[in-house]
């Protein structure tokens, strides 16, 4: 049960391989005639902004695909396999027919072998190469980072911080993990999915991840029934945050991409970055013309040099759709003649309707973007994060404080709309977006269900979304020239 020989540590060019043994898991009550399981070897490289060269294949299917979430979502080369010793399947970095064989049988060690010592000596030696990764790259300690993955059955939160760099594994420690119940159904949660084990994630996985990487890691599920994507997101939001630590950024800070240096060398106005972006003249224009409303749409994601005019006939839809596109860093202009004598209806949702698709339109294929990213600000009494995801699938869900304050309209809108403009926008963008309203006095990173907004009025929560939606959309659509125009997915694509 004990990690054996390490056979050859990280290099400087971050490969690892490792024998170890790993007891059948029926070995407790196996015969004292049955020979022991040979032995495992686990080969790695795992490296900073480099493609992977290799499959994933650790004899665990699901662990496979979660781990393939660093290569999409931090950006970091993850090549893996685990053999038995002596089979022929261990010349899998040399033998192409070997690595076709194992991909065949994904499970091979699903269920005769303890998947929490396969857990453990994945996450030790993953762990180990990201705190080389981490010191190569002068990642302070103290340095800190926050991503959420937002998906449409799931939305996790993550943070990371570095540790002290005394050489203790001891330093790191999994300081927060609530994704138990893994699912609602049944009530208890799943115990699998797939043939992989939940129960060894915590204590196995993450637990050994945070020793060797000495990182504090803190994994708060805020909302979610479904344990595929529950899992799922805790891995991207893991990844997105270490790529945010890596590139010192962190999306929990004030100020914006002008104040802080990282976020200006990687995405402030001048960087090479929102110089492709532009360079790419992404724009759309919508009309849409019915008996109730004469809508005309122009978008520009041109760092919003040519500015936004936004005429709708509602002040408060104007004001919001401005502050949005602002904060963005867009240019749109929208002017909609509406039936505004029979009632607001039909104007705010049509128009919601329309800057949804011009945005879609705007967008193509996503490759080569951000994708996701999410924004924290704080906005008199309400605490409010916005997590998007420019996923094609399309999902709204919030904990706005709609009912709270017993109000029927904000400005000259109603209150009753304002879920359906959200909606209607977010449909036919065909993004997923999260809405998280805390109090702002009293908010921490374990709160945030919906029902949690304290004393946090409308007017802040609204206007506080407005600004943290136009900001995750700046920096969600901007290009990342290291994605080299490849897209920010494990599908390989989000257009089927």
């Amino acid at each position: 049960y004990l990690l054996l020989c390490l056979l050859a540590t990280m290099t400087s060019t971050s490969m690892a391989t490792v024998t170890f043994q790993c007891p059948s898991s029926s070995s407790a009550t196996a015969s004292s005639s049955e020979p022991p399981p040979a032995d495992l070897m686990l080969q790695a490289e795992i490296t900073d902004l480099v493609k992977p060269t290799k499959p994933i294949l650790t004899g665990v299917g699901f662990l496979d695909h979660m781990l393939d979430q660093l290569n999409s979502h931090a950006q970091i080369g993850v090549s893996l396999s685990i053999t038995e010793t002596g089979d022929e399947t261990t010349t899998t970095t040399t033998a192409p027919s070997a690595e076709i064989a194992l991909h065949h049988n994904r499970n091979r060690l699903a269920a005769d072998r303890s998947q929490a010592q396969i857990f453990a000596q994945v996450a030790t030696t993953l762990g180990t190469q990201l705190h080389g990764i981490m010191e190569e790259k002068n990642v302070l300690p103290g340095a800190s980072s926050f991503f959420g993955c937002p998906l449409d059955e799931a939305l996790v939160l993550v943070t990371l911080e570095r540790c002290c760099n005394d050489d203790s594994p001891q330093a790191g420690e999994l300081t927060h993990y609530n994704l138990q119940p893994y699912g609602h159904f049944p009530p208890q949660g799943r115990t699998h999915l797939g043939q992989m084990e939940l129960q060894p994630l915590q204590d196995s996985f993450w637990q050994n991840v945070a020793r060797h990487a000495q990182l504090k890691i803190a994994f708060y599920k805020i909302r979610g029934e479904n344990a595929h994507h529950i899992v799922e997101a805790a891995f991207k939001a893991f990844s997105r945050s270490l790529r945010n630590l890596i590139d010192g950024i962190n999306t929990t800070a004030s100020g914006d991409d002008d104040s802080h240096s990282k976020m200006a060398q990687l995405y402030g106005p001048s960087s090479a970055n929102v110089q492709a972006s532009v360079a790419l003249e992404r724009r759309s224009a919508v009309s849409r013309k019915t008996r109730e409303t004469n809508i005309d749409t122009t978008l520009l994601l041109d760092n919003g040099t040519a500015g936004t005019q936004v005429s709708m006939g509602l002040k408060g839809m104007d004001d919001f759709w401005t502050l949005v596109s602002q904060e963005a860093r867009v240019s749109l202009q929208v002017s909609c003649h509406g039936d505004l004598w029979i009632d607001e209806h039909h104007t705010s949702e049509d128009v919601a309707i329309a800057l949804g698709q011009v945005w879609n339109q705007a967008l193509g294929t996503k490759a080569g973007l951000n994708r996701m990213w999410c924004w924290t600000v704080t906005q008199g009494t309400a605490h409010v994060r916005v997590i998007l995801d420019l996923s094609n699938r399309p999902m709204l869900t919030h904990n706005l404080p709609l009912r709270q304050h017993g109000k029927e309209h904000l400005e000259d809108v109603p209150v009753e709309m304002l879920e359906h403009v959200l909606d209607s926008f977010v449909v036919n963008a065909r993004m997923t977006l999260h809405v998280v309203v805390q109090d702002s006095q009293n908010y921490s990173d374990s709160d945030g269900a919906d029902g949690a907004t304290g004393n946090a009025t409308l007017e802040d929560a609204w206007k506080g979304m407005a600004i943290a939606l136009g900001r995750a959309m700046r920096y969600a659509i901007l290009v990342d020239q290291r994605r080299a125009g490849a897209t920010a997915s494990s599908k390989g694509t989000l257009s089927v």
